[in-house]
C-alpha cells in the first residue's frame, strides 16, 4: 500500500465563549487544520493539527514530495524523514509529524480491520475519563452569555458542567488574574464541590516564589496535582522541594531529552501526554512505559482538540496502564464538531474509547465544508493576544494581570 496524496482543509469551529489564559485567549473559536492521508487500495486516514489560531494547510501540502509513494505502515521511516532531530532543527515538523501518524493509524486500522488500540498492544479501559476544564471566559460577543469572570460565575459554571457531564475532578486554568483572587476562585469551587478532586494550571506564569507561597494555601484542598505553576526545570524542582502535593507539567517535559533529565533529578511527578506535542500517539505510549518504569504519574493533556484528535487521545489512554488522572478536554467548550455522528459523548465524566476500525471517526463533509467556509470568512486569530487588552504582552513571571471588575465583552467575529 502506498501514500498517493495529502490534503490539508483549515476549519474554525465555534466555542461557547473565548476562553482566557495567561498567554492571552482562544477569541471565540478553535482554528484547525484537518489531514487527509488517501492511499493506493482507496482508503483515507484522517489526522488533525492546532497551531495557535492558525493554519497549517501549506506545510502538509509541502510534506506531499516527502511521502507520496510512501508505505503508511512504515512510521518509524516516516518519523525520521519528516521529523529527523537535527535535519529538521530550523523548521521543527513534530507536530506534523503527529498529524501524520494519526492518519497512518486510521489507514492501517482500517487496512487491518481493527481499532487503533488493537495497534497499540490492546485496551485495558473501554473509557477515559475527563477532568472538567474551567476557564475564565469572555461573554459570548454574540449573545453575551457565558461569562465566567466573578467567584460565583466560576462556581455556578463549574457545579453545571458537574451535572451536565458526571465529572468529579476539576482543572481551573488560571494566570489571568492576580494569584490572590485566583486562589479565592479556586478555594471557592473546591469548598462548594467537597469530595471530588481538583488541579491548578497558571501556564507556567508564576514567579517560583508566588508558585510555593500559592501551592502551600491549597494543601489542604484534595487536589490531583499543581501545574506548570513555573517555567523551567529547575523553577519546577525549587516548588517541588516546598510544596507537599505532585507537580504537573506539559511545557518544560515535552520531549524525551527533557524526560531523561526529569528522571535523572526529579522536578516533576506527573508528565501529561499530548498525542500533538509529543509526535503522536505511538511516541507517548513511548513516554509512558518510561513514565511507568520510574513510578512517575501520567495525564492526558488537551490542546484545543476536535473529535479527530480527541479519538486518538481516548485510544491513548485506552492502552497506557498507568494513566494515573482523569484526561484533560477543552472538548465541552465546542458547539459542534466536524466528525459524523455529532460530539463525542460524556457518560459519568467519561467519554467511550471507539471500537471500529481505525481511529473510530469519519468525516461529517458537510460539517467540514461549513467549518471550512467559516474560516475563510472569519481567517486566524492570535492566540497569544488578549481581544481587550491592545498592546498587552505577558511576561514570566508576570506581573500584567488582567483586572477582574473589568466586565467588558470584546468586539470579535464569531
Amino acid at each position: 500500500m502506498k501514500i498517493t496524496d495529502i490534503k490539508a482543509t483549515t476549519v474554525t469551529v465555534p466555542l461557547e465563549a473565548p476562553l482566557r489564559h495567561a498567554n492571552g485567549c482562544h477569541w471565540g473559536r478553535f482554528v484547525r487544520t484537518i489531514v487527509e492521508v488517501e492511499t493506493d487500495e482507496g482508503i483515507t486516514g484522517l489526522g488533525e493539527m492546532g497551531g495557535g489560531g492558525e493554519s497549517a494547510e501549506a506545510v502538509f501540502r509541502a510534506m506531499k514530495a516527502y511521502l507520496v509513494g510512501h508505505n503508511p505502515a512504515n512510521l518509524e521511516e516516516m518519523r525520521f524523514l519528516i521529523a529527523n532531530p537535527t535535519a529538521s532543527l530550523y523548521n521543527n515538523r513534530t507536530q506534523i509529524l503527529a498529524a501524520l501518524e494519526f492518519a497512518c493509524l486510521d489507514i492501517l486500522g482500517q487496512k487491518w480491520n481493527v481499532p487503533v488500540y488493537e495497534i497499540l498492544g490492546g485496551k485495558l479501559q473501554d473509557k477515559v475519563p475527563f477532568a472538567s476544564y474551567l476557564f475564565f471566559r469572555y461573554p459570548n460577543p454574540k449573545e453575551n452569555s457565558g461569562e465566567v469572570r466573578t467567584v460565583e460565575q466560576l462556581v455556578e459554571h463549574a457545579k453545571d458542567l458537574k451535572g451536565k457531564y458526571g465529572f468529579t475532578s476539576h482543572k481551573l486554568k488560571g494566570g489571568v488574574f492576580a494569584p490572590e483572587y485566583e486562589l479565592e476562585c479556586y478555594r471557592a469551587v473546591a469548598k462548594e464541590l467537597d469530595g471530588d478532586s481538583f488541579r491548578f494550571d497558571p501556564n507556567a506564569v508564576f514567579s517560583t516564589e508566588q508558585a510555593i507561597w500559592f501551592g502551600q494555601q491549597i494543601e489542604d484542598i484534595k487536589n490531583d496535582y499543581l501545574e506548570d505553576p513555573v517555567f523551567g526545570l529547575n523553577g519546577m524542582r525549587r516548588t517541588r522541594e516546598k510544596v507537599r502535593m505532585p507537580l504537573a507539567t506539559n511545557t518544560v517535559v515535552v520531549g524525551f531529552e527533557q524526560l531523561a533529565a526529569n528522571v535523572l533529578d526529579t522536578a516533576v511527578d506527573v508528565i501529561l501526554l499530548d498525542t500533538t506535542f509529543w509526535g503522536g500517539i505511538r511516541q507517548c505510549v513511548k513516554a509512558a512505559s518510561i513514565c511507568e518504569t520510574f513510578q512517575l504519574g501520567v495525564a492526558v493533556h488537551s490542546s484545543g482538540e476536535l473529535g479527530i484528535q480527541l479519538a486518538t487521545m481516548l485510544h491513548l489512554g485506552a492502552v497506557i496502564p498507568n494513566l494515573s488522572f482523569a484526561a484533560d478536554a477543552h472538548y465541552h467548550h465546542l458547539t459542534d464538531d466536524i466528525i459524523e455522528g455529532s460530539k463525542f459523548r460524556y457518560e459519568n465524566g467519561a467519554i467511550k474509547v471507539p471500537n471500529t476500525p481505525g481511529l473510530g471517526v469519519r468525516l461529517n463533509r458537510e460539517k467540514l465544508r461549513e467549518y471550512s467556509e467559516l474560516y475563510k470568512r472569519l481567517g486566524s486569530y492570535p492566540y497569544d493576544q488578549d481581544p481587550l487588552r491592545k498592546g498587552w504582552t505577558p511576561i514570566i513571571p508576570n506581573n500584567r494581570w488582567a483586572d477582574q471588575k473589568d466586565a467588558r465583552t470584546p468586539e470579535i467575529s464569531f
